[in-house]
Parts: structure tokens; C-alpha cells; sequence
């Protein structure tokens, strides 16, 4: 009998579910899962967002379009964010970022995250020594992003996705499974400008991430979508002198992969759940906009939101409060966030923790996540 931590089972189930749902709660899921976790702390500050906030070393993660705005020559940032702390101690999403501006119009940048599972004890026999094995997930990327004009610039990333969360000492046939994938990004910031009281700018993004392949853990296993997905934002800096500094910041993110809609019925013809269509990725994509069973009304509540609002002094101190929601029948995770920032010569340490608002607990409640950047003149 295999003896397995009880947290490891949990996330297992997680990530392999057979996408079957329930008729009433129509949740979208994925591969790789661990992708749309925030990455780094500034962002997780301010509802988990980032597509259109101002530029910094995290920006891959969001928008990879914004780093030619930024004024640094280079910067490298660092982010450590515990996974399910309230259970266990090592399941973590790590995260490395590095950008680099080539000059006034171009720039390329680079990140690695890995996600890591735990460690999980598994026994044939309660007398046998322990079999260690480390489930774990990464990605690795790197952009190219064009000015295109004073305000305007747009960004390409292209990825590799590797996912080893099969346990080889249950199923001989498991392997790992992998993907890559293409994302387009773009964002436009305005010039500052006076207002009666104030000065002013405006800032928008979009960045269609993970455009790619489904992945397959086994040879003749079932195909899973990864997390193609869409993010528009828009933000606004309300610049009231040299010091004082108000961002209010707004995003909506839509999953690009097929909604369950096939029904799945029991012996009396009932429904009782619903599947994903088994469509290539660019078919899925098209679907995503219009396949949902209850029709547009569904399709507009597989959109969350997430709204913050960022104060900086002397642009060497900043709080944040952030609000993220999504629809009680498409995962229900709603949250306020906090966050501060400290901002020393070229270094940036970014800290940030999260409550949740509804009856659907997130991984992440009550978790402190730190942020670590250091920027090259």
C-alpha cells in the first residue's frame, strides 16, 4: 500500500482532475495551473495584477512590452512565494527575472519560475525504507520587445514548459510532459500631463500569454489544455507633487481554453457534469469566446477582476491595497490584498498578503510574499 503525505494526494487530484465538473459549477481548469499564480509581491499587493500597472522587473510575468518604459539600463529581480503555508512548508513558487534595454527603443528580457510540489514519502510496505520524490513544474522564457512609437511598444515571449508531477514509482508508464508556447504583449503610457489640481497619466496593456500546444503526461493519456489566457488593464497616476504619487489600477482576465460544455449524462439521461470540447489549442481558443452552455451571460462571468491602488512617497515608499473577484461558479476565489514597498539606492524589497473574502479558502491565505529586486544604472 503506497503511504502518501495528505497534502500531496490534494494537489494531485488538483492537477489531474478528469475535467468533469458539476452541472452547477462549470470551473475551467488547466495544465500547469501554477502559471497563473502571481509572481512577484508588488502585484500580489494589488489584487494579483500587472498587465498595465507602471514598469518593473516583474514585468514578464505581466506584460513584458512595459520594460522599455523603465529607466534602469538592466535589473534583476527575485521572488519566493510559499504555496498551502498553512499546511505544509515546501511547496513554493520561485521566480527569476532579469531585463536588459538595449537602448532608447528596444530592450529583451528573461525568466525562470519553478514550482515545486513537496517532497512525498511512498511506501510499499510499512517496513520498507521510504521512496523521496519531488513533483515539481518550471518554465523557462525570454522576450523581445519594439518601441513602436514615444508611447506605444509591443513585446514577444517565447516559452518552454515542463511539468514532472507523475510519480515514477506508481505508474511505470508516467513521464513528464511538456509544451512550449508564444505570448504577444503590448502597452501604451501616456506623457504626463496637467490637470486642475494634479498631473497625470494613463497606461494601458494587453498580453495574450501561453499560446501553445495541449501537453500529454502519457503516451495515450488525455491531452490537456494550458493556460491561454488574455489580460486587459488600464491605469491611471494621479501626480499631485514631486512626492506624492496615487496609481488606481484595473484589470480583467479571461482563460482562452474551451469552457465544459459537452454534457455528460447518467443512466436516465440526466446531466451530471460537463467536459471540455477535445480541440486542438487554436480551435479552443476561438471556442473560448462563445462555447459556454448558458451562453454570453457565462462567457462574461469567466472574466475576474482585479482592481488596486498604489501610494508612493518620493518613489522610495509605497502601500497597496488590491481587490480580486471571480464568479461563485467558475472557482469563487475572491480576496483583498495588502502590500508595501521600500525602495533603497537600486534595491526594491516588495512584501504583500492576501485574505480571502469568500467560502472558497485560497492556497494563499494568510501568506506573507516577498519580492527582491536589485536595478543596474
Amino acid at each position: 500500500m503506497h503511504n502518501f503525505k495528505g497534502y500531496s494526494i490534494f494537489i494531485l487530484v488538483i492537477l489531474f482532475n478528469s475535467n468533469l465538473y458539476s452541472q452547477d459549477r462549470r470551473v475551467i481548469t488547466t495544465a500547469v495551473p501554477f502559471l497563473m499564480i502571481s509572481a512577484d509581491a508588488r502585484a500580489s499587493g494589488l489584487g494579483e495584477q500587472g498587465v498595465a500597472t507602471s514598469p518593473d522587473a516583474f514585468s514578464q510575468h505581466w506584460n513584458p512590452a512595459k520594460y522599455v518604459f523603465l529607466d534602469n539600463k538592466s535589473g534583476v529581480g527575485v521572488s519566493y512565494t510559499p504555496y498551502l503555508s498553512k499546511l505544509v512548508s515546501d511547496v513554493f513558487l520561485a521566480n527569476i527575472n532579469y531585463y536588459n534595454i538595449i537602448d532608447d527603443r528596444s530592450s529583451w528580457s528573461t525568466s525562470f519560475k519553478y514550482f515545486s510540489l513537496g517532497d512525498i514519502d511512498i511506501l510499499q510496505n510499512p517496513q520498507d525504507i521510504p521512496y523521496l520524490e519531488n513533483p515539481n513544474e518550471f518554465t523557462l522564457d525570454a522576450s523581445y520587445i519594439l518601441k513602436l512609437s514615444d508611447y506605444f511598444s509591443m513585446g514577444v515571449t517565447g516559452r518552454f514548459l515542463m511539468s514532472d508531477v507523475k510519480l515514477q514509482s506508481v505508474s511505470s508508464d508516467s513521464s513528464s510532459a511538456n509544451s512550449f508556447a508564444v505570448d504577444i504583449s503590448g502597452f501604451y503610457q501616456s506623457e504626463e500631463r496637467a490637470y486642475e489640481n494634479f498631473n497625470g497619466l494613463w497606461r494601458f496593456g494587453f498580453n495574450i500569454s501561453n499560446l501553445g500546444p495541449k501537453m500529454k503526461y502519457e503516451e495515450l493519456g488525455k491531452e490537456n489544455f494550458i493556460p491561454t489566457n488574455l489580460k486587459l488593464g488600464s491605469a491611471f497616476d494621479f501626480i499631485f507633487d514631486s512626492s506624492n504619487k496615487l496609481s488606481i489600477n484595473l484589470e480583467f482576465n479571461k482563460l482562452l481554453v474551451p469552457s465544459p460544455s459537452i454534457p455528460i449524462l447518467n443512466s436516465n439521461n440526466q446531466i451530471i457534469g460537463y467536459n471540455q470540447a477535445d480541440v486542438n489549442f487554436l480551435s479552443g481558443l476561438f471556442k473560448s469566446f462563445g462555447d459556454a452552455p448558458d451562453g454570453f451571460s457565462e462567457e462574461l462571468k469567466e472574466i475576474t477582476l482585479a482592481l488596486g491602488l498604489e501610494y508612493t512617497y518620493d518613489d522610495s515608499f509605497a502601500l497597496r491595497i488590491g481587490y480580486f473577484g471571480e464568479n461563485e461558479n467558475k472557482g469563487a476565489r475572491k480576496y483583498v490584498t495588502f502590500g508595501t514597498g521600500f525602495k533603497l539606492e537600486d534595491i526594491n524589497l516588495d512584501l504583500s498578503y492576501l485574505l480571502s473574502t469568500s467560502n472558497v479558502i485560497s492556497p494563499l491565505e494568510n501568506t506573507l510574499r516577498f519580492s527582491f529586486t536589485y536595478n543596474f544604472k
